[in-house]
């Protein structure tokens, strides 16, 4: 992970979200232009079922911040639109939640010290002590939140003051084997990735892959999304699968199935912490 001292200042990512209408593209162009901005990446996609039109930019300028977010402001007024300026390639500040599956912490945070993925692990919590050793491995603050359900409440409160706390961007359930309340759901909305080990819509809920054998699949998968309300129903952003046959048990399918989930997940992560991911209603818009 390069530190945000090391970013290049003039080097900003722009993502936005609007009713689609003629014009959008001219007009963000034409503002950086005037704002002295190169223009180094472009993406767009205007959705025909949901009439948005969704945009993601990077630029170098020299422009002063302030100036260039206050006409963005008048831009998004004139386009009802929604947008986010930030530093390309800025580390996330991310807290990680697990239960006592290693893989996908293990997985996350090797690339954040191996192979720059964008984001910067300020905590792990879990509702065991059993991956303390992985988080001081990896110099990553361990905090213990047992869960009961007379505890559940508490738990949650103690996670929302840690997201306060640490100035939290980005929650990663990586097999956090606990199910978010709805209160929760809505207050970090959009800010929390959760991995599946099954490819959603199929098998959702406890045991996926002992669901998956017995229906004789031969393809098993796993899914990044955001997390809702809803049990595994939240907007995907990325899936990836595996091919089985007959002769897979329900422990190969295990031990197949954590490889598919920890890239699944980091390729999520990763996207998300680039300001590749847009949401549209239940879907995503992914920029990759």
């Amino acid at each position: 992970m390069s530190p945000t001292s090391d970013l290049d200042p003039s080097h900003l990512v722009l993502t936005l979200s609007c009713p689609d209408r003629p014009g959008i593209v001219a007009a963000v162009a034409g503002l950086l232009a005037e704002h002295g901005g190169n223009i180094t990446e472009s993406q767009q996609f205007g959705d025909p079922l949901s009439g948005l039109f969704f945009m993601r930019v990077q630029v170098t300028t020299q422009a002063p911040a302030d100036v260039l977010r206050a006409d963005l402001t008048a831009l998004a007024h004139r386009f009802e639109m929604s947008w986010q300026l930030d530093l390309a390639g800025r580390p996330v500040r991310t807290l990680v939640m697990v239960s006592t599956t290693a893989h996908c912490l293990n997985d996350l945070a090797f690339r954040q010290r191996s192979e720059g993925l964008p984001v910067d692990l300020v905590a792990v919590v879990s509702n065991h002590d059993l991956l303390r050793p992985m988080a001081d491995f990896y110099d990553i603050p361990f905090h213990h939140v047992p869960v009961t359900s007379a505890t559940k409440a508490a738990a949650e409160a103690r996670l929302l003051e840690l997201v306060e706390e640490l100035d939290v961007e980005l929650v990663v359930l990586a097999r956090y084997m606990q199910i978010l309340s709805d209160d929760l759901c809505r207050r970090l909305q959009g800010r929390v990735i959760n991995i599946h080990h099954s490819f959603l819509p199929s098998f959702k809920g406890a045991r996926p892959y002992a669901q998956a054998h017995e229906r004789g699949v031969k393809l098993i998968g796993a899914t990044a999304h955001y997390v809702t309300g809803d049990l595994d129903e939240g907007p995907i952003i990325e899936q990836d699968v595996e091919r089985v046959d007959h002769t897979h048990a329900v422990e190969h399918l295990v031990a197949l199935g954590q490889d598919v989930e920890r890239r699944a997940l980091a390729r999520a992560v990763r996207w998300h912490a680039e300001h590749r991911v847009l949401l549209d209603g239940t879907r995503t818009i992914v920029f990759r």
